[in-house]
């Protein structure tokens, strides 16, 4: 197994493109509890051009063949920062350490992750510094301050591994 670096710059440039869109080719999760994380991994794909697909991975085939980490926030954070397999790998970072092409997740009551946002801008080390994208509460450089939340924890996308 090798490491291969994640493109940034392809994954910043899909969000830019489907931030206010839905890309026909996955399914829309907004009336099924939300597309957040859904939108984010295909902006992972599209820096990775790898998935897992082994038992605990990330995948998408389609609407009923996909890995809970695909659209799950939680199960999205578990997969990045466990995965020892193929596919993108990460880890939870100060602010300091994210990089376009990063993802934050928020927790609006302190308890559960429930929204996750694409690094797509970075100049300097505050929230007010970083601008996101993301679906559910459609936004593009929208200023990662501007949420309300409880919690908050920021995963560096560190490589992809692959065969």
């Amino acid at each position: 197994m090798k490491i291969i670096e994640y493109d940034r710059q392809k994954a910043k440039e899909y969000a830019k493109k489907w931030a206010y869109l839905r890309n026909p080719s996955y399914y829309n999760y907004d009336k099924l509890g939300g597309d957040c994380t859904n939108f984010v991994s295909q902006c992972i794909l599209e820096g990775t051009k790898h998935m897992n697909y082994e038992k605990n991975g990330w995948y998408y085939k389609n609407a009923n063949q996909k890995s809970p980490s695909w659209t799950g926030v939680e199960f999205l954070h578990q997969f990045l920062v466990s995965n020892k397999s193929v596919g993108p790998f990460g880890s939870i970072v100060e602010i300091s350490k994210l990089q376009i092409g990063d993802i934050i997740q928020i927790s609006f009551d302190g308890n559960i992750y429930g929204h996750s946002l694409f690094i797509i801008e970075k100049n300097g080390n505050t929230l007010d510094d970083i601008y996101v994208a993301t679906h559910t509460f459609d936004s593009y450089r929208r200023r990662a301050s501007s949420y309300q939340y409880k919690q908050i924890r920021m995963i560096h996308i560190e490589g992809v591994r692959i065969w």
